[in-house]
């Protein structure tokens, strides 16, 4: 009996195609919510978060005729697991104060990159509603988090590791998939 992940093998999760289809799926689900008749504003966790981003803005205004606001976090200094990374800085151009903000990122899944983004936007403003979009949702929270807007729920162990490949615009190279840390040593 093969376990769902088999130590030594990564594995292809959905391939630009799925993603595709997945982007256009949650962009018509942001989009649909009577408030957000009136204009939402994209905020993208960065890294994870800035490709998805920019894909979901463009579905939204190719759907809608109107492109959201986007904007870029950097949420190092939010973070409560001295994790130091070298990330450019924030770019949010909008007052998010009663505005519709949708946090964006390509993984959840502790719930500390959520909470952390989230007390970096209610400094940047009042949302009057702040939502969660991801593309994969592989479970194990640490923190009551839950994603408003899930591409895909993928259930994991702590030892596998997701990894999400998005260009720009669509890309044949685009994927998700899973691998084992187990097989770092073996």
């Amino acid at each position: 009996m093969s376990s769902a992940l088999e130590v030594g093998r990564e594995r292809t999760l959905m391939s630009a195609k799925q993603i595709d289809r997945i982007i256009a799926r949650l962009a018509h689900q942001i989009l649909e919510p009577e408030d957000a008749q009136g204009g939402v504003v994209l905020i993208a966790i960065r890294r994870g978060g800035e490709q998805l981003t920019r894909r979901l803005a463009a579905k939204m205004e190719e759907i809608s005729g109107s492109r959201p606001g986007v904007g870029f976090l950097n949420i190092n200094l939010y973070r409560d697991d001295d994790v130091a990374r070298a990330i450019p800085d924030s770019e949010i151009h909008e007052d998010l104060s009663g505005k519709v903000v949708v946090i964006v990122d390509d993984v959840l899944y502790t719930g500390r990159t959520v909470r952390s983004a989230l007390d970096a936007v209610t400094d940047l403003g009042r949302p009057r509603v702040i939502r969660l979009a991801v593309l994969v949702d592989r479970g194990l929270r640490e923190l009551p988090v839950q994603a408003d807007y899930v591409g895909r729920a993928i259930p994991t162990s702590r030892r596998e590791h997701i990894d999400v490949h998005l260009s720009k615009t669509y890309a044949e190279s685009d994927s998700v998939s899973i691998h084992s840390e187990a097989d770092e040593g073996a």
